[in-house]
């Protein structure tokens, strides 16, 4: 680039995403005359669905504003909870995000889920064709235009990632209602009705079931019920909002 110089400097939040010569206060930058901020932003390593307000010289500016000579640029990070245009609000996970893409389901948030790798165009037109948001470490899939709206999901650890959606985004939780393998929702189900998908014992132990209404997953208070009871518990005490 060859033109303005301009002074730029990143929120905490989104330091991570820049080169470390970059993440201490504004510094400068060369721009071509011509290409958006929203554009010389994204150059620098920064996905636009993590960046909140655009502030030049005080005030807001959008993403389509061309940067002049010597101005100074604040990048923010969004805001939490942030506000998705229309509803209901929906997610949509990439193949490597399936843990938490079940635990969203577990805490009875629609939650949609690639288990192969269809590729990024595939995956940004579902987004748009549906409505949802897509959730994503990859950062170029998250630079596509026609997204409908998108997140970087910052850490690799499950537990990190849930706090973190539920906390940006403040979905209604609705624990239990969700089929954790298909996301299509559960109504109870008698044992007569489930009883090809039991084994003895826990026809004889348990009683109370449920069953998805798309895929027909049986649902029980098994052996694992007590780790998943913590995963929800958690959630409710941080983040339920009813």
């Amino acid at each position: 680039m060859n033109g303005p110089e301009i002074h730029i400097e990143f929120a905490p939040g989104l330091r991570v995403f820049v080169p470390h010569g970059r993440r201490a206060g504004a510094t400068p930058v060369t721009t071509d005359g011509v290409s958006t901020l929203g554009h010389v932003v994204e150059s620098l390593g920064v996905p636009l669905t993590e960046v909140g307000e655009l502030v030049v010289n005080g005030g807001a500016v959008a993403v389509s504003h061309v940067p002049a000579a010597d101005e100074t640029v604040e990048v923010r990070a969004v805001e939490r909870p942030q506000p998705v245009p229309g509803a209901p609000l929906r997610f949509l996970l990439d193949v490597h995000l399936g843990t938490l893409a079940r635990r969203l389901r577990l805490l009875g948030v629609d939650a949609a889920y690639e288990s192969l790798d269809i590729g990024d165009p595939a995956l940004a037109a579902r987004s748009a064709a549906e409505r949802r948001v897509m959730l994503s470490r990859d950062r170029g899939l998250l630079r596509r235009r026609e997204l409908w709206a998108g997140a970087f999901i910052y850490s690799t650890r499950p537990e990190e990632q849930l706090r973190d959606v539920l906390g940006r985004f403040a979905p209604r939780l609705a624990p239990w209602s969700r089929c954790t393998a298909c996301n299509g929702t559960l109504r109870p189900a008698t044992k007569e009705e489930v009883a090809g998908q039991l084994a003895g014992g826990t026809r004889r132990s348990y009683d109370v079931f449920a069953q998805c209404g798309e895929c027909g997953r049986a649902y029980w208070r098994g052996a694992h019920h007590a780790q998943l009871e913590g995963i929800v518990g958690r959630a409710l005490a941080e983040f339920d909002r009813a």
